[in-house]
């Protein structure tokens, strides 16, 4: 949907011919129609896989008193996390595959735009967080208990939700200040900052040098801690540890985190430090199926599956229940 605008250049008012758009058309995931019913399964399956794995977990976190450390903490956080990181946009994906209009609204749109750079922000600091805590426990033993106490651990998860609010304000404030004109159409399966800029009319260069250089640097910044902190950590492992059960169960719980890290990375990385183009916007979308729909489902299997502890924990609660 779309209204007639006038601008007034001195003290003449001239007609442009275009419109303001008020709406935007959101294609999906594919173009292909006969797909629908098929990706329409795929993702709701997908999507129920990951509330309820991750709402399994958020629970046991909560309710066995086993689990309350500062590692299953995050993980807690994390779970949570990924259920409402798919949720800010799964419903309106699937939606859409039957829909005729697939229209969003404006505020819809910037709305969408501004919880999904909150969460993904999130997520990539956490990760972060998570990757230091196996850090300190596995290197620093002794001091673990010190550093990370639990107003330290809740200090922590506090500024992990609350940083992210700014750099996804700076993108939906300067998003939401475009003038988009002409087509409404986003190839794409949810409102993200690239797809927009595609349809602004005006100057886009702060948007674009937002997006990739200080969405880019924020991303490669937390990944290289990351990356750094479990580097760290597999040295530490080979150089010191003498025990070889010791040495398997420090492995196999960084396998899990770093398992998580590199799948939820590796299309972020992609899509953002990929140089804008048209041309990739296809590509794009494929690409982003990937770390809204099927990595949030991806990690409580790899937790449950990896882990000794939850798996316990999972199975004392199940006996329970039964």
């Amino acid at each position: 949907m779309s209204a007639p605008t006038s601008v007034y250049q001195g003290s003449n008012s001239v007609l442009l011919n275009q419109t303001l758009v008020t709406e935007f058309l959101l294609l999906g995931v594919t173009d292909i129609q006969e797909l629908n019913p098929i990706l329409f399964v795929t993702v709701l399956a997908m999507y129920f896989v990951n509330v309820a794995g991750n709402g399994a977990i958020l629970l046991i976190v909560i309710s066995d008193p086993r689990l309350h450390s500062p590692m299953y903490f995050f993980l807690g956080n994390l779970a949570c996390l990924d259920i409402c990181f798919s949720t800010v946009t799964v419903p309106k994906i699937l939606d859409n595959f039957f829909s005729t209009s697939k229209a969003i609204s404006f505020l819809g749109c910037i709305t969408q735009l501004y919880f999904f750079h909150l969460l993904g922000s999130t997520e990539a600091l956490l990760l972060a967080v998570m990757a230091f805590d196996r850090f300190v426990a596995i290197c620093r033993p002794l001091h673990y208990p010190s550093i990370m106490n639990r107003q330290v651990c809740i200090q922590v998860a506090i500024s992990i939700w609350a940083i992210p609010f700014v750099h996804a304000l700076v993108h939906s404030i300067l998003t939401s200040q475009l003038n988009f004109c002409g087509s409404n159409q986003i190839h794409h399966f949810f409102c993200d900052v690239k797809p927009l800029l595609e349809l602004a009319c005006g100057n886009t260069e702060l948007n674009r040098w937002l997006l990739n250089t200080f969405t880019g640097t924020f991303a490669i910044g937390l990944f290289f801690l990351t990356f750094l902190s479990y580097f760290y950590i597999i040295t530490y492992l080979f150089l010191k540890t003498r025990s070889c059960s010791m040495l398997h169960k420090a492995l196999s719980t960084c396998a899990s985190h770093f398992m998580v890290v590199m799948i939820f990375y590796a299309p972020v990385l992609f899509i953002y430090i990929n140089p804008d183009s048209g041309s990739s916007l296809e590509k794009d979308r494929i690409i982003a199926v990937m770390y809204t729909v099927v990595t949030p489902a991806l990690n409580p299997l790899i937790y449950t599956l990896k882990n000794k502890e939850v798996r316990c924990a999972l199975n004392r609660k199940l006996r329970i229940l039964l």
